[in-house]
């Protein structure tokens, strides 16, 4: 059980503003004694769950409320990866199986309202099953432009292969999400549709030209460059920095994400554990810093890992938590949506699509 002591500096932390700049995992189904010890002394400024945290409704619940008791703030986040398809870490009888957005995408070529329509349901019904759990934001808009041979990774995760669609529909989708009250994320800035292999195994390069670039990858960002929070891409965008992956790079986050695309909100790392990455966590959480990032990510809930990752991460200060503060402010209450009545309305869209 969690020290009295570390309860009581949690609560001045909170109340100093003092959170660490990482997204950080947890290990299992609930807190050990270290983990709570570790955010305590470390203050992430949220959390992110996968499959192995994923338990009964009630033992999701007791993470999340444990998870908010050890930071000391009750306006936590905490995301998970909930798209749908074959990236959808609720599962039944937490929620059900959701079409990946191909699907959506499919239906949007169809008929545009529909389509439309479709998109902004299913992350509204996302956001009924997530703020049921105490999750709060979400991985999503996926807003990668996949190219023809490009690794599967993104495939049929992707809204379409044309960035109108994908604007289209990656702006429904944020919408839905927020007027569920969760926060999206748009991923993955700025664009891994051309990636020739999976960067949870390697590092991917991308030789296509910058005016390629331009008008294509980048324009979903762009066209959405106002939600508050963005994922980088763990990729090499040769045209723009041969050496360093966008996560990485001051080239691609100052020149690219922050200047050309004019992205101005909350930039959050892919998980620096992915393998794409490489060379010691704490020298990558510098770099990413270094590069302009204002959180890192680490998602496999390692002690040792996290504790490298924490020694390297700053406070939230500046611009930062200028941009945390406009996340959180950003995500307002639920509206009074019928959920029975969505959910009748999506299978009905669907059975067009």
């Amino acid at each position: 059980m969690i020290s009295e002591r570390r309860l009581e500096t949690a609560k001045q932390l909170r109340t100093m503003q003092n959170m660490k700049a990482m997204i950080v995992g947890v290990s299992g189904l609930s807190l050990t004694a270290a983990e709570k010890d570790f955010i305590a002394e470390n203050q992430p400024w949220a959390f992110i769950l996968f499959a192995r945290n994923i338990g009964s409704a009630d033992e999701v619940k007791q993470l999340t409320s444990s998870l908010v008791l050890a930071s000391g703030r009750e306006d936590v986040f905490i995301f998970i990866d909930q798209e749908g398809g074959r990236v959808q870490r609720l599962r039944a009888p937490l929620a059900p199986d959701y079409p990946p957005a191909a699907t959506l995408g499919e239906l949007y070529k169809k008929d545009k309202a529909k389509g439309l329509r479709a998109t902004f349901i299913m992350s509204r019904l996302h956001a009924f099953d997530l703020r049921r759990l105490g999750i709060n934001a979400d991985c999503l808009p996926l807003l990668d432009v996949p190219i023809e041979g490009a690794d599967n990774v993104i495939g049929t995760r992707a809204y379409g292969n044309d960035y109108e669609t994908v604007i289209a529909l990656g702006r429904a989708a944020a919408e839905g999400l927020k007027a569920g009250g969760v926060l999206p994320v748009m991923k993955h800035i700025p664009g891994h549709g051309r990636a020739l292999c999976d960067t949870h195994k390697s590092l991917a390069r991308v030789d296509a030209s910058l005016e390629t670039l331009r008008l294509n990858d980048f324009a979903p960002f762009e066209a959405l460059s106002d939600l508050p929070v963005a994922m980088t891409a763990h990729v090499v965008y040769e045209s723009v920095d041969s050496e360093k992956p966008a996560t990485l790079s001051k080239k691609v986050v100052g020149g690219i994400i922050r200047k050309e695309i004019d992205f101005d909100g909350l930039l959050m790392t892919d998980d620096l554990s992915m393998k794409a990455l490489s060379g010691d966590l704490g020298d990558l959480a510098k770099e990413a810093f270094e590069a302009g990032c204002d959180l890192v990510l680490h998602c496999n809930g390692e002690q040792e890992e996290m504790q490298k990752i924490a020694a390297a991460t700053p406070w939230l200060e500046g611009k930062s938590l200028e941009r945390a503060k406009n996340a959180t402010n950003w995500v307002g209450k639920p509206d009074q949506a019928d959920e029975k009545a969505l959910r009748e309305e999506f299978q009905n869209l669907l059975a067009l699509s």
